[in-house]
């Protein structure tokens, strides 16, 4: 596979890192060609907990400008966003651990993540209206999700930016640690979604996927009627708590 996206594995964890440090990893298609790959290996073979991060000095400046002024030849229509919602889609918790830049396309990138955990240096924007475009990665609809949607159009309308502070603040961010304590802040958050169970958070995420936007009645007779239920692991769970008890 490509290097501009690095793998590793440890303890039931992937961890993807965007790897043009040299360029702010800036997103072309090159490097979503390679998240590709990552991905759909991890829709065929799932792990504990998908990790999506930067190299260098920030998660991600966004889409590469260079790339979009001179044309950009995709493998097929709207290819970046169907990575995108793969991405969010994977039957396991994602996690997004951004630091500096997140910009545009960047902050659509990393709305992809169930859950984003953010450095102090964080810096959150969306700038589409600066260059004359609109969201086509799926900003329009997770921003206002996570943040309300007169705080998404603020962020859409001002272009302003935004410190991993004040994104917790909001919402953007489910947590905002030290720089220096973002890795040991990552490793923890990991280790408690791993002690529960992989069959409930599969489940789960698509409890909350397939009723997002449904009216609570709707909601609620799909998760009576639909939810999975029990899951192979709960009676060795239930059993190990009661002995422990």
């Amino acid at each position: 596979m490509s290097d501009l996206v690095l793998r590793t594995d440890s303890g039931g964890v992937t961890q993807l890192t965007l790897n043009r440090p040299e360029k702010l990893n800036a997103l072309n298609v090159a490097l979503f060609e390679a998240l590709d790959d990552h991905v759909s290996d991890l829709e065929s073979n799932p792990v504990g907990v998908v990790v999506l991060r930067g190299a260098g000095r920030c998660f991600s400046a966004g889409h590469d400008l260079g790339d979009i002024a001179t044309g950009e030849r995709l493998p097929r229509p709207n290819y970046q966003s169907h990575v995108i919602e793969r991405l969010a889609d994977l039957p396991v918790p994602v996690i997004t651990a951004v630091h500096g830049h997140c910009y545009t396309g960047a902050l659509e990138l990393a709305l992809a993540g169930d859950i984003i955990l953010a450095a102090e240096s964080a810096r959150f924007a969306d700038t589409h209206a600066k260059w004359a475009l609109t969201p086509v990665w799926g900003l329009s609809q997770r921003l206002p999700r996570r943040v309300g949607t007169y705080k998404a159009r603020e962020m859409m309308f001002t272009c302003r930016t935004y410190s991993g502070r004040q994104a917790e603040a909001m919402g953007l961010a489910n947590q905002c640690v030290g720089d220096e304590a973002l890795d040991a802040a990552l490793a923890a958050l990991t280790a408690e979604i791993l002690a529960n169970s992989s069959f409930s958070h599969a489940a789960n995420k698509r409890l909350l996927l397939h009723t997002d936007g449904l009216p609570v009645a709707a909601g609620l007779a799909h998760e009576i009627y639909h939810g999975e239920g029990r899951g192979p692991d709960m009676e060795t769970r239930i059993g190990a708590f009661t002995k422990k008890a």
